[in-house]
């Protein structure tokens, strides 16, 4: 996690005795959850998508798409404002854009673009299921 502030405060004791220890290393320290083992990545329910840590809407079930990758993929989040994107560095020396709620910088995933999906963005938003909470509609 950075040093940042963001807008909801996150107790970290209170966060890891109500999630389990992967959502916990994805949502603090950037783990990534195994490829298709997630509960979200094949699901079609309608709903919206929100932060495990803070509740905070993050994408909607309108703009995922089935992309095949392992991981629950988006073309778009809710708004503008609704996610904090981050250069990361960890697997130099290839560079890849970070997605943190806005809300409480919690880790998401990642972003990528230019994978030639057909949908509207041209993005992927490879989202980890353990970082989030499905609303059903």
């Amino acid at each position: 996690m950075s040093e940042k502030e963001y807008p909801v405060k996150i107790d970290e004791a209170e966060l890891a005795s109500r999630v389990d220890p992967l959502s916990y290393a994805v949502l603090r320290d950037a783990a990534t959850e195994t490829a298709f083992t997630g509960e979200y990545t094949d699901t079609e329910t309608i709903g919206v998508y929100k932060c495990k840590a803070c509740s905070a809407e993050l994408f909607r079930s309108e703009t995922k798409f089935h992309s095949g990758c392992g991981w629950p993929s988006f073309y778009a989040p809710t708004a503008n404002d609704a996610v904090e994107l981050l250069e990361d560095r960890s697997l130099a020396p290839r560079i890849r854009t970070e997605v943190r709620c806005a809300a409480c910088g919690s880790h998401l995933g990642h972003v990528f673009e230019g994978e030639g999906y057909a949908v509207p963005t041209d993005q992927r938003w490879c989202i980890n299921s353990v970082a989030l909470l499905l609303e059903e509609r």
